[in-house]
């Protein structure tokens, strides 16, 4: 009997430890548990932390970007508002004949240059109109002999045009753009492009071979309206083969095509979205076409008007900003009303130099 009480005592000892352990064991897991937790929420608050602060690096990063003035990579420079054709439609109508003296726009240019931009795109009214094209020979060379820029531009009506302006001043000129809105005379007429006894669809024939002739990349500009919006131009503009098709969508601007002080009236003009569709439609298997609606257009273009002021279009009508030659560019672009992410979504930075176009001249 005496042999088995340590062993009884023992047992008894043993169980008396357990319980102590089981305690133990449990507050040893309690405190792990609440650690953990502990861990967790620092965690948690750590993670929402990093993201408040970065969500308000972001907010910032963008609130500085929108306060940096944009960059004027290319820029449309109407340097006269004079034209010999009456479009109906026309946005930049003749309500002044000032033309800056060549070397203050020479100047200008320069600015714009320095500010960043990589292309100039002159235009109108109508650019061959001063001095007989010999202005706008001037512009082009010096902006390709002396400002290097990678691309020089034109918009025309194709109507002042001739063979000797290429003879002196095509090396300098990297894209040619004539306006025709249709290939039927009679519609050509009716919108305003009427030539006389010219035929503007043939003149338009013979510029593209000149083009060809003199290697300069070739394009059209048509402006899409109630007159010509169920036109099929797919074969002509397949057989021109331009480098590209500029397809517009008609667009009023109060004060220009639309208003008691507008010279225009583009009323009865202007088609529906679901007009202007239907008219892609029905050209989307040519390659070349680039379509641009109203909405892509109204504020995606850094338009310079005649005194080298931004025009700002995003209240419908055009309100200048102070020339360039007075405030510098980075001071007045602020006031142009820029859409710049627009204006990378409509393909506004295409390969615009023809010494990288590659064409079989």
């Amino acid at each position: 009997m005496w042999v088995f009480m340590p062993i009884a005592f023992a047992g008894k000892l043993l169980s008396a430890f357990r319980l102590q352990l089981s305690c133990v064991w449990s507050s040893l897991v309690s405190l792990l548990l609440g650690l953990s937790a502990a861990f967790r929420l620092a965690g948690t608050e750590s993670s929402r932390h990093q993201s408040r602060k970065a969500a308000a690096e972001t907010r910032r990063e963008e609130e500085e970007g929108m306060n940096q003035p944009p960059t004027p990579l290319s820029v449309n420079y109407h340097f006269t508002r004079q034209c010999n054709y009456k479009c109906g439609f026309c946005f930049h109508t003749a309500k002044t004949s000032f033309v800056l003296p060549l070397e203050d726009a020479k100047r200008g240019l320069l600015l714009l240059k320095e500010a960043g931009m990589e292309k100039i795109n002159f235009s109108g009214g109508e650019p061959f109109l001063q001095d007989r094209g010999e202005y706008l020979g001037q512009l082009v060379k010096f902006c390709k002999e002396e400002l290097h820029l990678p691309s020089v531009s034109i918009v025309s009506n194709g109507s002042l045009i001739r063979e000797r302006w290429f003879r002196s001043y095509a090396e300098y000129l990297d894209i040619l753009a004539i306006s025709c809105d249709s290939f039927d005379e009679q519609v050509n007429v009716l919108i305003g492009r009427g030539q006389g006894k010219k035929n503007h669809v043939q003149n338009l024939q013979k510029l593209r071979t000149w083009c060809r002739d003199y290697r300069v990349a070739f394009k059209i500009n048509s402006v899409i309206n109630r007159f010509n919006v169920e036109e099929d131009m797919r074969e002509q503009i397949k057989a021109l083969n331009p480098v590209r098709w500029k397809v517009f969508q008609c667009l009023r601007i109060e004060g220009e095509n639309a208003g008691e002080d507008a010279l225009r009236e583009a009323e009865r003009f202007l088609i529906s979205d679901e007009e202007f569709e239907g008219f892609l439609h029905r050209h989307k298997e040519v390659s070349c076409l680039v379509p641009e609606s109203n909405q892509k257009m109204k504020d995606s273009y850094l338009i310079l008007d005649e005194y080298m002021r931004f025009l700002n279009c995003r209240n419908g009508r055009k309100e200048p900003s102070k020339s360039i030659l007075d405030v510098g560019v980075e001071e007045a672009v602020k006031f142009s009303g820029f859409d710049e992410k627009m204006f990378l979504k409509r393909g506004g930075k295409y390969v615009w130099s023809k010494a990288d176009l590659q064409l079989d001249w």
